[in-house]
């Protein structure tokens, strides 16, 4: 046989092997599924989620929540209480300054035109926290943003609010790209931002219909593996297909703690492989991030971390940084991202450099108030707005428009009764004429957010997971930072692991009639 013959013979092969293969059935009708003489009912294949860009994922669990040593503070704000934690991804370092500028070019670009300076300018970082009334911080207004020797030092001056929609931003362009490598968008279209404007690329957007870019090669190919029902190319990318990922956000104060104290560290699994577990053990309670032990040191055989700061804070009263020839963690302001050794779960900075934004509204008493899974304060229940004509629309900046729960359409739940339940449990409520009276009794409102992690100008309680403080969302500060989190979908083991306890099939013996 010649090498044309086999060629044919091996093309006929292939071609009669992929007649030959069964689609996949529905097990609850029979239908066959991805079939257009079956209605054409698609389903992608179950694959696992992609970590997304700076990302690390964080196994979820049990721990105790809250103080780990005196509260010196008297603030009582932090008692000790057991939740879990549902698995979920954190950027592995705080986020940047050039990540951050990255941003601003973006918004520069996009936005250019006069009608969105106010878009422009609030997005700005306030440069002017550095300043001190009695210190010469002046060189760090003028510099510390914008100078490349403070690239990748964490940005400073950003407000709840800006590191919010710098997690917006972040989503589009992560799914952005995502779509342009896969085909399904035109790749000129990452080049030519310039004064778009509103017509920007935004995930909601794109998902509900409402913006309509430029397919690129793969959408329009006949090896498209996304089909209509009528078994044609689909250039619209549908959640379902698993190739968007999910919102970058900020992380809640519980995934914040959880992922500081990395305990998956003092309890290393024996095997990567399913059905093989570690003991369900927490050896030590820590104080700080990167503690493994009661005395919080690493590695004391060889002496190689014995006595060398782990952490970027403040040792004492007018020491920052300790003596010439010696310095003790070679930082006076702030450090790079990368500084110092990662905890548990490989993140940097968890403790020091400087405190980080988490989602939560502040009230004192939350760790008795929230649930026991996946707590969080900070709840505003929105809905698409639909408007008039009944259809989404966009706002100015290209993003859907919501709307607000209304308690006329939450009356009837048993989950919830109303659209906006930041204060639900707290103690403030209107019908008793019982307030938190902010600016008179109290410097705690609905817009004080959760400050977690200890700084570089802080004391070492402070760098304690289980502390915190707080600042109003609209505030910034020289010494506050932020990093992103995204939800886990899927396994909450991780990848190549399987949802619940999965046991080998055995023959039985039939029973008999």
């Amino acid at each position: 046989m010649n090498l044309k013959n086999l060629a044919i013979l091996s093309s006929c092969l292939a071609m009669v092997t992929a007649c030959s293969k069964k689609p996949e059935q529905s097990s609850v009708t029979g239908w066959n599924y991805n079939d257009k003489n079956m209605g054409g009912y698609q389903v992608a294949k179950e694959k696992e989620q992609r970590t997304g860009p700076g990302l690390v994922f964080v196994q979820g669990g049990t721990f105790t929540m809250g103080a780990t040593q005196e509260d010196v503070m008297s603030d009582w704000n932090n008692v000790p209480r057991r939740v879990t934690v549902n698995s979920f991804y954190i950027d592995q370092t705080e986020v940047a300054n050039i990540h951050y500028r990255e941003y601003l070019y973006w918004l520069n670009n996009v936005f250019e035109d006069d009608q969105y300076k106010t878009v422009r300018d609030a997005a700005l970082p306030d440069t002017l926290v550095w300043r001190s009334q009695l210190a010469f911080n002046e060189p760090m207004v003028e510099y510390y943003f914008r100078h490349p020797s403070y690239n990748y030092y964490p940005v400073v001056g950003v407000t709840w609010k800006q590191a919010h929609d710098f997690c917006l931003w972040r989503t589009d362009r992560v799914n952005e790209k995502a779509l342009v490598d896969k085909g399904f968008i035109n790749k000129n279209s990452l080049k030519n931002i310039q004064g778009l404007g509103q017509e920007n690329f935004n995930t909601k957007a794109y998902l509900m219909g409402e913006f309509q870019p430029t397919p690129g090669a793969a959408a329009k190919s006949k090896n498209n593996p996304l089909k209509n029902p009528n078994g044609t190319p689909r250039t619209q990318v549908t959640f379902e297909d698993g190739i968007l990922l999910p919102a970058y956000r900020l992380p809640t104060e519980a995934e914040w703690e959880y992922a500081a104290l990395g305990y998956i560290n003092q309890n290393p699994l024996p095997s990567n492989k399913d059905g093989k577990k570690g003991e369900e053990l927490i050896a030590n309670k820590q104080v700080y991030s990167w503690s493994n032990n009661v005395n919080g040191l690493r590695d004391t055989r060889r002496g190689s971390w014995q006595g060398t700061f782990m952490a970027n804070f403040k040792r004492g009263s007018g020491d920052n940084m300790g003596v010439a020839g010696g310095l003790n963690d070679n930082a006076v302001y702030t450090a790079p991202v990368t500084s110092f050794f990662p905890n548990g779960f490989g993140l940097y900075n968890m403790s020091g450099n400087v405190s980080e934004w988490v989602g939560d509204v502040y009230r004192p008493l939350s760790s008795e108030d929230v649930s026991d899974v996946a707590p969080y304060r900070g709840n505003k229940f929105e809905t698409v707005d639909l408007g008039k004509e009944n259809k989404p629309d966009r706002d100015s900046l290209g993003r859907i428009k919501y709307r607000p729960v209304t308690d006329e359409e939450s009356k009837n739940r048993r989950n919830y009764q109303k659209g906006d339940v930041i204060n639900y449990l707290d103690g403030d409520s209107s019908i008793a004429g019982i307030n938190y009276g902010y600016g008179k009794t109290t410097l705690i409102s609905n817009k004080s957010r959760v400050v977690k992690g200890g700084s570089w100008n802080d004391r070492a309680y402070w760098l304690s997971p289980g502390t915190r403080r707080f600042l109003e969302e609209d505030q910034a500060s020289s010494t506050i930072g932020f990093r992103c989190a995204m939800d886990r979908v899927g396994s909450p083991a991780g990848n190549g692991r399987q949802t619940g306890v999965n046991y080998k099939s055995r023959r039985q013996n039939a029973r008999k009639q």
